[in-house]
């Protein structure tokens, strides 16, 4: 059986490592907010390049706050707000240390159930619900983590045949369908206020 394989950045490279990586998806998913989609999950990549090939949960848990800073701060900068984004993150990883061993797959390896991966989720640093939802989604749309009650837990983001998020794009054409939705649903929030 083939090995899932994102498809997320344009980057063959840092969607590898978004594919085979928890920590780095995990990463980019704090990441994916007010910035481009393809910067937040391109930026675990380029993360793991400026500390030397290393992606690692307990190293960044324990790494100074201001040199993460200046990491995520030198050009081009990870995000466009990169000094509250490298708190984030270092949050993350201090939560994976502190309930996962530093190992980010624990979050739904051993999840028993949808209720569980979500719950999991939404306590990480930088997942909200919506967020939370999501992952769930992604994670068993995409990657075959579909731990009893998935779809539920996922709510809307779990049903077939939608193009709704992060959870739905398998290449150019549902990238473009999922742009499509979401400035639809921006459109109509505006109309709607």
């Amino acid at each position: 059986m083939k090995a899932p394989a994102l498809r997320l950045t344009g980057s063959k490279p840092a969607d590898a490592l978004l594919s085979t990586d928890a920590l780095a998806l995990l990463i980019g998913l704090v990441l994916d907010q007010q910035v481009t989609m393809e910067k937040a999950f391109t930026s675990p990549y380029e993360l793991k390049q400026r500390l030397g090939g290393n992606l690692d949960a307990t190293a960044l848990a324990r790494m100074d706050p201001d040199e993460l800073g200046k990491l995520f701060a030198t050009p081009p900068a990870l995000h466009r707000f990169p000094g509250s984004m490298a708190k984030r993150t270092q949050a993350l990883c201090v939560q994976l240390c502190d309930e996962y061993d530093g190992k980010a797959d624990r979050v739904w390896s051993d999840a028993e159930d949808g209720k569980t991966l979500l719950r999991r989720l939404k306590a990480l640093p930088g997942f909200g619900d919506q967020k939370a939802r999501i992952t769930v989604a992604l994670l068993g749309k995409q990657l075959g983590v579909q731990p009893t009650g998935w779809r539920e837990a996922a709510g809307e983001y779990g049903e077939d045949g939608v193009f709704r998020s992060v959870a739905d794009i398998t290449d150019d054409a549902s990238l473009q369908q999922v742009r499509a939705f979401k400035q639809e649903r921006k459109a109509a929030a505006r109309n709607a206020g």
